[in-house]
């Protein structure tokens, strides 16, 4: 098999022009600090996930049921696998408090993405992705890359 040579500069312009706003997408900073994507397009919205994360954390982290039906396969397999922890927080413990930071939504990638951070304690927080396929039906988190 052979590798196709990239340059330094071109990997991160491709990957720029994913994330950089389209004609009928709005720039980042739009409505409750989402980048909006237009339903039109099909596939969830940042709005409809920053909602979706939101109600999906809570104030502690999700619920027995949403962790059995607003997940997916791919991170209830990393759960049996990983008994020390919840892949879900990226923590052993239940935090203090959950927000949700600004969604970004790549259409060509069919994904949109936040930053999750859990408090801990009066000045300890920790960070996690939680990443939403733009196509589940219904919405579920697709999965959760634990920050180093």
């Amino acid at each position: 098999m052979k590798l196709m040579p990239y340059s330094l500069g071109v990997l991160p312009l491709t990957l720029l022009a994913l994330l950089a706003p389209t004609p009928g997408h709005a720039a980042p900073g739009g409505g409750d600090g989402a980048v909006l994507a237009p339903a039109a397009r099909g596939g969830h919205t940042a709005a409809e996930i920053t909602r979706f994360l939101r109600d999906f954390y809570g104030d502690h982290g999700p619920s027995d049921d949403g962790r059995e039906n607003q997940v997916s396969q791919v991170l209830k397999d990393k759960q049996k696998e990983n008994t020390d922890a919840d892949v879900l927080l990226c923590a052993e413990n239940e935090p203090e408090g959950i927000s949700i930071g600004p969604v970004t939504v790549a259409q060509a990638a069919g994904v949109g993405w936040a930053t999750v951070t859990t408090q801990w304690g009066s000045e300890t927080t920790d960070t996690f992705t939680a990443y939403v396929r733009l196509d589940s039906q219904p919405i579920r988190l697709d999965d959760v890359i634990c920050a180093g």
